[in-house]
């Protein structure tokens, strides 16, 4: 959004829906553009639980714990392009024939997952579908932005945040909906093609954006659709506006093509400093480990204890659900709170919430329940045992975890916990991949009624998990998941913004890429309780870089915090509120609180 964040006050909201009787034009603009941030949301969330599907389709997947990374991952390689790509498809080719160059890629990606008959074709299909979210990633919110009166148009725009979070928890509710249905894992990733259709022929019908149209000399086209989102005393001040702005923006564009990143870096203090914050907060926020919980929640409500499919799901959706509340708290609180103090609260209940996390899988994996000899050997006489079990020492002690290890080395093996109702008493090490009297292992297990573990342990601290999970989305959402796109758009001079901007958005993709490709080989060579230990180490350092590093912006025009830059005052005291003097008639006085 130029020019900073906008005010998200209640008249605002209640002029943004009195729209859908005054001009329901706008509205659908906007909310046709905004299915695209829903297709966004669904395609990154929906993964999580296919995945549990997919691995019981393809043993290849459920052994390797890199395809399962690829898999999940490609989404966000395909993204990395598709924003560079879209970007460049924006300018050239305009925001609504790009929305539709989405969609198609959208339809494409969930037809080739919903008829994958391997891992390949899964991995290419979400490769398509990355490419659409790179582009709806930047054209949705941008269509809108340009398409929406002015007085309205961060309420509007801000629809398409909450459409995303409101699209992974639709995820959430599609997989659960769909786990009893045959072929499961492809009715969750065939659905996306629906949205993708619908908004392709919403988007048939409805105009280019006026500012591009402008920009283009199609001025008369342009003025039209002005005259359909503006009343008619406001068009030719509008008009008059955008000249403005277009011409700003040409004569800005060819003063940044003469700069490069480097050479910025180089030579300019103030946008070093800008950089380092931007750059830095869209780092952390990666490195904080919140896509290991949007793309991997069922896997790791499995970590926890949780076996069943569709109990994982189900307690997934509470995360889901928790994210899309916390993009409302955000909104709320933004500018009441102040952009450092809501990055501090959040991060300290993050680093608070892996810190549980991290000592209950600890417990978890110290106390999972032992392997009975009696119990595996029930098993067709002993004909499933898992082999590094048969081949133990005497004196050797053997209990879930150790089993659970076991399985990277053997065929593949997994736990049966104990049946009567007491999961915790001695189970079974059995051979996944083996097969007596022509049922598997996980078959046998499951027909006496008892849970087959591939994944985590039972646990008495599957609960404490849940809490964990839940008050670390509930921490990160309204903070570190919303401030630093914000303090983005506030924190670089106008001038150097489109490339400044860029370079943040890459580091922040790029992070998202080195996450989600390495937390399931993380937890498979070092433990759950040592990957959120990690996490929470890295949260440590950016709560450290946002106290250091990161300035405060609330209400502060573009010029000033340039000048706050300039200066670098340190300020860890991130709750006192610091007196800013300013000359001239000022509006009124008071105080704003700034300072970095």
């Amino acid at each position: 959004m130029e020019g900073g964040v906008h005010e998200f006050d209640g008249s605002t909201f209640r002029e943004c829906f009195s729209l859908s009787w005054r001009n329901p034009y706008v509205l659908r603009l906007a909310f046709s553009a905004g299915i695209g941030g829903l297709l966004f949301g669904y395609d990154t969330g929906v993964i999580s639980g296919a995945l549990l599907y997919i691995r019981d389709d393809f043993p290849s997947v459920d052994k390797n714990t890199w395809l399962q990374e690829m898999i999940v991952s490609m989404a966000v390689a395909g993204a990395i392009i598709g924003a560079a790509i879209g970007g460049w498809a924006n300018d050239r080719y305009g925001r609504r024939t790009s929305i539709l160059v989405a969609d198609a890629l959208f339809f494409a990606g969930a037809a080739v997952m919903a008829s994958a008959t391997g891992p390949a074709q899964l991995v290419v299909g979400r490769v398509f579908v990355g490419l659409g979210v790179g582009t709806a990633s930047m054209t949705s919110p941008l269509y809108i932005s340009e398409a929406s009166p002015a007085r309205i148009r961060g309420a509007l725009v801000s629809t398409n945040g909450l459409l995303i979070t409101g699209g992974q928890f639709l995820s959430y509710l599609i997989n659960l909906a769909f786990t009893k249905a045959p072929g499961t894992w492809r009715w969750m990733l065939g659905v996306a093609a629906i949205p993708a259709v619908v908004q392709f022929f919403l988007m048939l019908f409805l105009p280019e954006s006026p500012r591009w149209l402008y920009r283009k000399g199609r001025e008369e086209e342009a003025e039209a659709i002005l005259r359909k989102i503006y009343s008619a005393e406001e068009v030719e001040r509008e008009k008059e506006e955008l000249k403005e702005s277009v011409e700003a923006e040409a004569r800005e564009r060819s003063s940044s093509e003469k700069t490069s990143l480097v050479a910025l870096l180089m030579t300019t203090a103030t946008v070093r400093r800008g950089l380092v914050a931007g750059v830095g907060l869209q780092v952390f926020q990666q490195l904080v480990g919140i896509n290991t919980v949007m793309y991997y929640s069922p896997t790791i409500v499995q970590l926890a204890g949780f076996a069943s499919n569709q109990t994982a799901l189900a307690l997934s959706l509470v995360t889901a659900g928790l994210n899309a509340a916390g993009s409302l708290v955000s909104i709320y609180f933004i500018d009441r709170t102040g952009r450092r103090k809501l990055l501090v609260i959040s991060l300290a209940g993050v680093i608070l919430s892996l810190a549980l996390l991290s000592a209950v899988f600890h417990e978890a994996t110290s106390h999972s329940p032992p392997v009975g000899a009696a119990e595996t050997a029930h098993f067709h006489g002993g004909a499933l045992t898992c082999p590094d079990y048969s081949s133990r020492s005497s004196s050797s002690f053997w209990d879930c975890t150790r089993c659970l290890k076991a399985a990277a080395a053997s065929a593949g093996c997994g736990f049966c916990a104990a049946g009567g109702g007491d999961k915790l008493r001695a189970g079974a090490c059995l051979a996944a991949a083996a097969a007596a009297s022509n049922a598997t292992a996980r078959d046998a297990c499951r027909g006496e009624g008892r849970e087959w573990y591939t994944r985590g342990c039972p646990s008495r601290y599957g609960w404490l998990a849940m809490a964990g999970l839940a008050l670390y989305i509930a921490a990160f959402s309204p903070g570190m998941g919303t401030v630093p796109w914000i303090v983005n758009s506030e924190v670089y001079p106008l001038r150097h913004r489109g490339v400044c901007g860029g370079a943040a958005a890459t580091a922040n993709w790029v992070s998202n890429l080195a996450v989600a490709q390495s937390f399931l080989s993380l937890t498979d060579a070092i433990g759950a309780a040592w990957t959120f230990l990690i996490f929470g180490g890295l949260s440590v350092a950016a709560l450290a870089f946002v106290l250091v590093c990161v300035p405060e912006t609330k209400g502060l025009p573009i010029e000033e915090v340039e000048k706050m830059l300039e200066g670098r005052e340190l300020r860890l005291r991130f709750w006192a509120k610091r007196r800013h003097h300013h000359g001239g008639d000022g509006d009124g006085g008071g105080e704003k609180t700034g300072g970095v």
